[in-house]
């Protein structure tokens, strides 16, 4: 077994325009003084990463992770959760989405998806050449909207979504493998990788891929109701990047999951800062060391109540006291007794054999 490394923490949602958050050095240096040890970075912000001169440049690279390790940090990860997103967008959503694309490519829907492939591909080398072996994104989603199936959905739309999703990410997932990079999606949902079915639904379109992994979040888990301790159980072998968030589920008689249009400090399910919620983290740590999770345990900040610098001073020690440093040893072998083959055959009342 091998103890997760951390605590770390996601930018994405520290990101502002005052010093000390509009610098990769300026959030590098507030993350080190919080106590992380790793960062996770996006790569929709130019100020903090360049995605396409990482991809063809060592040197870029090597300067990058040079002023993140001048302040005692790690690269856990690059994101391209916004890209992504941009790899399959319904019409429904192009307006919305469009302000995550380059301004060249908004209003031009096939022009955003070529564009947002290019970007997850480059990340595919960044990783590589930052020396990185997972990398976090989202799948998109062409299904979503027809998620609750009223009217009745024609059969074969699911189907037909999933194999084009699978027919836009499978040269990424090659770029990936190339790279020696796991590409982790973080099942959400909006996208059509939200849960267990959907993430099976999808390594069967791009024929068990190996390089198709998952982003582990439990608070998305929380609020579908589903069991995040019984999905490690069953998906620990593709779980190979891992976000510490919290969330709470609290149904009453006005509101339940599909309490989507309240706001956020209203909603039946909420995300909380670490702590604050209600998912069972030292089970999950436990699970984590049980199946030698390879990587880092990273704190995304998503609070509908709490500031998020005091969610993050409190999150870096939280972290820290839920890794497990694995034993080297099992416990009861102090009493060992050495015993051998003749002795255990004698024990199990068996003859000796000639």
């Amino acid at each position: 077994m091998q103890t997760i490394k951390g605590p770390a923490i996601f930018l994405a949602q520290f990101v502002g325009e005052a010093a000390p958050f509009d610098t990769l050095d300026g959030l590098a240096g507030w993350a080190a003084g919080l106590g992380f040890r790793g960062i996770q970075i996006p790569t929709n912000d130019p100020r903090l990463f360049d995605v396409a001169l990482a991809a063809q440049s060592q040197d870029y690279c090597d300067e990058i992770a040079g002023r993140v390790a001048a302040h005692g940090l790690a690269i856990t990860e690059l994101s391209t959760h916004l890209q992504g997103q941009l790899v399959a967008v319904h019409p429904a959503y192009d307006a919305l989405f469009d302000g995550f694309a380059a301004p060249e490519v908004r209003g031009n829907p096939a022009a955003r998806t070529e564009w947002a492939i290019g970007q997850v591909t480059a990340a595919a080398q960044a990783s590589r050449r930052l020396g990185l072996t997972a990398h976090v994104t989202f799948s998109g989603a062409l299904a979503w909207p027809y998620l609750y199936p009223w009217p009745q959905r024609p059969a074969g739309l699911v189907e037909a979504a999933f194999a084009e999703l699978a027919r836009r990410w499978r040269p990424i997932l090659e770029a990936f493998d190339a790279a020696g990079v796991d590409l982790c999606y973080e099942l959400h949902p909006g996208e059509d990788l939200h849960d267990g079915v959907t993430f099976e639904r999808f390594l069967a379109a791009v024929d068990d891929h190996p390089r198709a992994c998952i982003l582990y979040d439990p608070s998305h888990f929380v609020l579908q109701q589903l069991d995040y301790l019984a999905f490690i159980d069953r998906y620990h072998a593709r779980i190979k990047a891992f976000h510490v968030k919290d969330a709470e589920f609290r149904p009453d008689g006005r509101q339940g999951v599909y309490g989507g249009y309240s706001g956020w400090a209203e909603r039946a399910g909420r995300f909380r800062s670490l702590g604050d919620g209600q998912i069972d983290f030292g089970a999950i740590f436990s699970r984590m060391a049980q199946y030698d999770f390879p990587g880092w345990a990273v704190l995304e900040w998503e609070c509908a109540l709490k500031h998020p610098q005091d969610g993050a001073a409190e999150g870096a020690d939280f972290i820290r006291r839920h890794i497990i440093r694995v034993a080297g040893r099992a416990f009861d072998d102090f009493a060992g007794s050495g015993v051998d083959t003749g002795q255990l055959n004698a024990l199990l009342g068996l003859a000796a054999k000639g």
